[in-house]
């Protein structure tokens, strides 16, 4: 098998992550999870992954009367097929880490991992059982009704705002925008969860 081959098989060996470690009231699938998820299939495959930091930047910032340090990386991950080192494929990423001390390069190393990974492998996370995940995917909830969270919100908007549209949309995009404030701070509280965990 070529390269490409092969990152498509490690793909098909992780369908989708249960999000099973809990912290700050929600859930999550944590760096550890998501690399023993894969690893098996790329040894078995004999595909590795060199990542190389190519930029960074360090700034510091003081919160609630406490110095932090922002550390942000740019790093390019790169496969290789073992079988034919020549086979390539090279992948530029980022990462930061907010920390007190001097952790924040492990924690943008261990954010930009996690997060490069579930990405490039379009791996979905989710809180259900896996099954219940599934009747997400296809379309259904568990009685068997079409899931359409957005279209659903949409209708209802209509219908307060009388038909009008622009109001309903203008509403609808700033609910989207908060809920997706509200997804952005949950990942840095999850990120933080996660590195205390593991102690990194």
């Amino acid at each position: 098998m070529n390269i490409y081959q092969k990152l498509i098989e490690v793909r098909k060996a992780v369908p989708y992550l249960k999000k099973e470690n809990e912290g700050y009231q929600f859930k999550f699938v944590s760096s550890s999870q998501t690399l023993a998820s894969l690893k098996k299939k790329m040894d078995e495959l004999q595909v590795l992954l060199v990542p190389s930091i190519t930029s960074k930047n360090l700034f510091e910032k003081t919160l609630t009367g406490a110095k932090e340090h922002l550390t942000e990386i740019e790093i390019d991950y790169t496969w290789i097929n073992a079988e034919e080192p020549n086979e390539k494929i090279t992948c530029h990423w980022y990462g930061q880490g907010l920390d007190t001390g001097e952790k924040g390069v492990g924690k943008a190393l261990t954010y930009a991992e996690k997060y490069f990974m579930l990405k490039f492998f379009n791996i979905p996370t989710d809180k259900d059982d896996p099954d219940s995940f599934q009747d997400k995917v296809d379309g259904k909830n568990v009685k068997g009704h079409k899931a359409g969270d957005q279209t659903i919100l949409k209708k209802k908007l209509m219908e307060q705002y009388k038909g009008d549209k622009a109001k309903a949309k203008a509403e609808f995009d700033k609910i989207m925008a908060l809920q997706e404030q509200e997804d952005i701070a949950a990942t840095e509280k999850e990120l933080e969860k996660e590195l205390e965990n593991e102690r990194i």
